[in-house]
């Protein structure tokens, strides 16, 4: 712990007077930034490393199984977070980032010993739905496969309950917001995307088109005659 702390020293006289007009940037106008990252605690999982990028730059938030629970089920630091991100920042884009050799999936997958954490193994239940579906759909999967395969349903169900969220349901709907799913492979040091398309995690390349799980795109369901009218 000390070696930790000792590092806040090098912040204060060598990172920051470095980087000293950016962060008087920051501190007189404010942040803006470009994209919301919604990543699980693991340590190893750095969300501004893996997206380089510079203070100001991500709004991130961090819980374990980067868990996003469908709106009004709790007044949270998660719901609460994308609210803001979305109707006070501006955001418009939300990634939802899970990866490979994650604990919290280890325990959705194989609940064995969650007795002892009630409150893990109730946060856990907003990621049923990506075990129920490896277990009917994937049933001969085992091990670290079974566990690699619910973090990667994971990511999608998360997806799926973020757009329960007025905020993120209204700029889908103007077209002001794109969703993407990630999966870090720790082992290998790549990063996959979720072709919403196809629903498959593919490598991110960079003379490749990113993946993007849901474009941005007008999303306002209306009838021919509501639609003739607006116009």
């Amino acid at each position: 712990m000390n070696e930790l702390i000792g590092r806040v020293f090098s912040f204060e006289k060598q990172v920051f007077p470095e980087s000293g007009e950016l962060f008087a940037k920051l501190a007189n106008f404010g942040q803006s930034p470009k994209a919301l990252m919604i990543s699980c605690a693991d340590s190893r999982i750095v969300p501004e490393q893996i997206l380089q990028a510079e203070p100001g730059e991500l709004f991130v938030c961090r819980n374990a199984g980067n868990i996003v629970p469908p709106f009004a089920t709790m007044n949270g630091g998660v719901s609460s977070t994308v609210e803001y991100a979305v109707a006070a920042l501006g955001v418009r884009d939300i990634i939802v980032c899970g990866h490979s050799d994650c604990g919290a999936m280890k325990a959705l997958a194989y609940p064995e010993g969650l007795e002892r954490m009630p409150n893990v193994a109730a946060w856990l239940r907003h990621g049923s739905a990506a075990e129920h579906i490896v277990s009917t759909c994937h049933p001969h999967l085992e091990s670290s496969a079974r566990i690699r395969a619910v973090s990667l349903q994971n990511v999608i169900a998360q997806l799926a309950h973020l757009r329960t969220h007025p905020s993120v349901a209204a700029a889908i709907a103007r077209g002001d917001m794109a969703l993407h799913g990630w999966f870090v492979d720790i082992h290998a040091g790549q990063v996959l995307g979720l072709d919403g398309e196809t629903g498959q995690f593919i490598p991110l390349r960079e003379d490749q088109p990113l993946p993007v799980a849901l474009p941005a795109q007008r999303r306002i369901a209306t009838e021919p005659a509501f639609a003739e009218a607006a116009e």
